[in-house]
């Protein structure tokens, strides 16, 4: 599991989950997955891509 603040992030952008997923190139229900702190298999390429689109260090959302 991966806590993150990628809710936070996401709603502070204005962005739905949909939206966020094709820019990441994700399912909606991954995106939520994650948000909610369900189990989700994300590699280190999607953590890095989720941050780019908040311009952001990977550790500023996703909490290691």
């Amino acid at each position: 599991m991966l806590k993150n603040r990628l809710k936070e992030f996401r709603e502070s952008k204005g962005m739905t989950q949909e939206q966020l997923a094709k820019a990441a190139g994700l399912s909606r229900q991954t995106i939520s997955k994650i948000e909610n702190n369900e189990e989700v298999s994300v590699n280190v390429k999607t953590i890095v891509k989720i941050a780019e689109i908040f311009s952001v260090s990977p550790g500023e959302i996703f909490l290691f």
